[in-house]
């Protein structure tokens, strides 16, 4: 049986944890950021989990993590 293949856009977007959460970053602070309000782009700095409703895709695409 051949090896599954990593996606590799996954593997730069998600960190999996050893508890078996798995890490993500935030979407909208990479450009167009002076009509943004300091507020939001101060609230989407950092890191948070991918929801569960989410789970099984990243899953998916990370088989040996």
């Amino acid at each position: 049986m051949p090896k599954m293949k990593t996606k590799s856009s996954a593997k730069k977007r998600f960190k999996v944890l050893g508890g078996g959460g798995v890490k993500r970053s935030h979407a909208f602070k990479r450009h167009i950021l002076t009509k943004k309000t300091t507020k939001n782009k101060r609230q989407l700095r950092g890191t948070s989990m991918v929801d569960a409703t989410n789970m099984g895709h990243v899953r998916a695409m990370l088989p040996y993590a």
